[in-house]
């Protein structure tokens, strides 16, 4: 098809008005509009949650759901100006973590802030690549990326295997971005036993003796991280609602 122009502005981005009968050039709406689209593509939001809104989170009938997605609305509206300027949100698996955080993003981007969706693992799997000259990664790309992305959203924050390296980087993202203000916007399903979160879960069969002992968070990412991360970050403690992705398979 062929390309649309735009009506109003002819293709040139600007459009000519007037006021007090006076002549002037101003930015045309579909300037914006690309500009948006532009940011969306950039921020490399997974397919898997390309169509996470506010308005199409189900809170499942639950109040505490309800008042969170309040609180994160309100949290765009005020963005930047907010204090502290980022958010964790704490839960188990399925408790709409993901979409939320999408959800922030998709706004905040509307709005006409610049952000990046990075997966932990996969964004500390790319930058180990970049120190093998063969892996195609570009050196120090991931890392860059994750340390100055005007908004970075890191979901499933410590799914991975703890190494001292894993923990150093992790700490020199975190705290670059809090020293400089950079919202992060993280979800995991690790426990904090300050928020509430239980470190001892029992085991799915029901057998009373057995037991499965959860990492924290701060074993994860190391105490460092886990202090800054806590500095720069509003806490959001997902309410115990099941997991949503099993319950709407059946």
């Amino acid at each position: 098809m062929p390309e649309q122009t735009c009506e109003r502005c002819g293709g040139t981005g600007w459009k000519i008005v007037e006021k007090d009968g006076l002549s002037g050039a101003q930015r045309c709406e579909c300037a914006f509009a690309a500009r948006g689209e532009a940011l969306l593509r950039r921020a490399r939001i997974p397919v898997n949650y390309a169509d996470d809104h506010f308005d199409n989170f189900s809170d499942r009938g639950s109040s505490d759901l309800r008042a969170i997605q309040l609180l994160l609305i309100r949290y765009c509206q005020d963005f930047p100006a907010g204090d502290p300027p980022g958010l964790l949100l704490i839960g188990e698996p399925g408790t709409g973590k993901t979409h939320l955080a999408v959800a922030v993003l998709r706004r905040l981007i509307e709005h006409g802030f610049e952000g990046v969706f990075m997966d932990y693992q996969n964004l500390l799997d790319r930058i180990r690549a970049g120190y093998d000259p063969l892996s195609g990664e570009s050196p120090r790309a991931a890392y860059e990326e994750a340390m100055d992305a005007e908004v970075l959203l890191l979901d499933d924050l410590g799914a991975h295997r703890v190494t001292d390296w894993v923990e150093d980087t992790v700490t020199s993202i975190i705290t670059h971005r809090c020293n400089e203000r950079k919202p992060v916007i993280a979800t995991t399903n690790l426990p904090d036993a300050e928020m509430g979160g239980t470190l001892v879960e029992r085991m799915s069969d029901g057998a009373p003796s057995r037991y499965d002992i959860k990492s924290s968070l701060a074993e994860k990412i190391g105490m460092r991280a886990r202090s800054r991360l806590f500095e720069m970050c509003r806490i959001v403690r997902m309410p115990k609602v099941g997991d949503y992705r099993v319950a709407s398979r059946k």
